[in-house]
């Protein structure tokens, strides 16, 4: 194997890694229906955690580890702070999820 072809190779495993990692990150259902109801607008941690029947801790956790990911981001206004998405890419992944997981005739859709 030639050393562009390593060097291509090793490129994509890392790149491949880090997909991964944020793969990761959004397997878990309190994040996909993060992920879900954020497509729709941007909202606080508690109109999330209240949708996901959380506490607003737990829900300020699963915020981090997908803004750390890249695919959220946050505003402040005044004294709240919402959330919306920063990727997105998210919306085809998730139609993908939806296509395949989700019954047909059933809407998760605030």
């Amino acid at each position: 194997m030639s050393n562009i072809a390593k060097s291509k190779r090793a490129d994509g495993v890392e790149n491949f890694s880090e997909a991964a990692e944020c793969l990761k990150t959004l397997a878990h259902p309190v994040r996909l229906r993060i992920v879900q109801m954020l497509l729709q607008g941007r909202y606080t941690v508690g109109e999330l955690a209240e949708d996901c029947q959380v506490v607003d801790n737990a829900m300020s956790e699963h915020l981090r580890l997908l803004q750390r990911c890249g695919f959220l981001s946050s505003e402040r206004d005044g004294r709240r702070v919402y959330y919306q998405i920063a990727a997105s890419h998210l919306a085809e992944l998730m139609a993908c999820i939806e296509g395949r997981f989700v019954p047909c005739g059933v809407s998760y859709e605030t």
